[in-house]
């Protein structure tokens, strides 16, 4: 197996799917490391690496959604996938904007579980192998650095989520194109999804936000079409 031996943390306070998920894994060949709360969670996330975590939104001590923000600050590039109950939809789209990867709702199929992984795996393992050097972008009176997820203009520095930086990288490859709202979420997320289509329209906002300060850079919304990324882009 291509992946065998990658380390993942889950994270399940139900005893039962704990065991279920964690013997299902390393069946499949994965180093899996549970923990039942937040708190155990992310001090075996600071002691350890891992190359994937398995989180339930619902948790005693920490909930999720702050031990995400917690691993976020500490990794920007790790994938994450939350664990939701069905009728938790505005979970789901929270999950996503604070820097989940996506999200699989209980009851899920072992199989689907699986396929996530594999997915998100593949993803981040090529992004970091990755030997392009184009990597650095001139976006109008700013400077993007993809690698570093930084986003400069004249000492202004902001530092960008993983998620806000592949999006960005996206518009910079496509710079005044009509793009589909399906296609920015498959090529950004790997899936062209209801609740993550929620999630883009909070993540435009953002880059809107972070680059208010150069009137010439427009993200256009074409209304039932998609979005496109008026600017001057210069690539190295």
């Amino acid at each position: 197996m291509i992946y065998q031996g990658e380390k993942i943390l889950l994270v399940e306070d139900d005893q039962t799917l704990n065991f279920i998920i964690k013997d299902n894994l390393e069946q499949n060949g994965y180093v899996v490391t549970s923990a039942e709360d937040g708190e155990s969670a992310i001090k075996l996330f600071k002691s350890g690496k891992f190359s994937l975590c398995l989180l339930d939104v619902m948790l005693p001590r920490k909930d999720g959604f702050t031990l995400a923000k917690e691993i976020r600050e500490i990794d920007d590039h790790v994938p994450i996938i939350f664990l939701t109950a069905r009728s938790m939809t505005e979970d789901r789209i929270t999950g996503l904007t604070i820097g989940g990867d996506d999200y699989i709702t209980k009851p899920f199929s072992m199989e689907e579980l699986l396929l996530k992984i594999k997915i998100f795996l593949k993803r981040s393992l090529n992004a970091s192998e990755s030997t392009n050097d184009q990597n650095y972008y001139k976006v109008g009176i700013f400077n993007f650095y993809f690698d570093s997820l930084i986003l400069d203009s004249n000492g202004d520095r902001k530092t960008l989520t993983y998620k806000e930086a592949e999006l960005l990288r996206y518009f910079c490859d496509n710079p005044n194109k009509v793009l589909s709202r399906s296609d920015i979420l498959i090529q950004v997320w790997g899936s062209d999804d209801y609740y993550l289509g929620r999630s883009l329209d909070v993540f435009i906002s953002r880059l809107r936000k972070y680059l208010s300060s150069d009137e010439n850079i427009k993200i256009l919304n074409l209304h039932g079409i998609g979005f496109r990324f008026n600017a001057a882009i210069a690539k190295s």
